[in-house]
């Protein structure tokens, strides 16, 4: 801990990296094991991806939440940073380990299922809905976020974990909703994979979303709470 009583520079920086390894370890280690499962039916494959996501969800948030604020998330940081809540450096600082976290965490996944450490996907996930997927889904995060921190913070952890759970299966996207996910994902030609040519789309949506998100939600969530 740091003089001033909250977590260091190290413990936050690990916090996010260590969440976001676990956060993608349990994506893609899901979705190989559903797969493996669900006897080609698509339907369960994605069900078994979608719980155990929302679950690991919950648990990170509310076991790292108090080092880092658990961002796990590029987009969820730079909207901190847009509402000036957290310094540049430190978000950049951010931004890099959530990414390193997630490859780390698909290298983890492969490792834990005997296959090929280093992979790139074959899985096309491309195109105008896709994208407005992607930004429906990161604009839907940060409102769930944003809200639950104005009016419930203590419900945050569950709030997001069952967004996720939700979003999942309400957009053609299967909600990646995060940038460090994406990069992430394109390194896994499993069942949660994204091909590489395709990840920018992705992520040009949910940082726009970001911004977008922060400005509109900044004025929805500014009036007092009603008595």
């Amino acid at each position: 801990m740091s003089a001033a009583g909250r977590p260091s520079l190290p413990h936050q920086l690990v916090a996010e990296g260590f969440g976001t390894m676990l956060l993608l370890a349990t994506v893609i280690g899901s979705g190989i094991m559903a797969e493996r499962l669900a006897g080609g039916n698509v339907a369960i494959a994605l069900l078994g991806n979608t719980i155990p996501t929302g679950a690991i969800l919950y648990v990170l948030i509310t076991i790292l939440g108090p080092i880092s604020g658990a961002h796990f998330n590029p987009a969820v940081t730079l909207a901190f940073l847009i509402r000036r809540e957290i310094a540049a450096g430190l978000a950049l600082q951010f931004v890099l380990v959530q990414i390193a976290g997630g490859i780390c965490g698909a290298l983890l996944a492969h490792f834990m299922f005997e296959m090929p450490l280093l992979q790139l996907s074959e899985n096309m996930r491309n195109g105008p809905a896709q994208w407005g997927s992607e930004f429906i889904a990161t604009f839907g995060l940060l409102t769930v976020i944003f809200g639950g921190l104005r009016w419930r913070p203590e419900a945050v952890p569950t709030l997001v974990g069952l967004y996720i759970t939700a979003a999942y299966w309400f957009t053609s996207s299967t909600s990646f909703a995060n940038p460090a996910v994406t990069i992430a994902r394109s390194f896994t030609n499993s069942f949660s994979g994204i091909l590489p040519a395709h990840a920018p789309g992705f992520i040009l949506a949910q940082l726009a979303a970001a911004v977008l998100a922060t400005i509109f939600l900044r004025w929805l969530f500014a009036g007092e709470r009603a008595d």
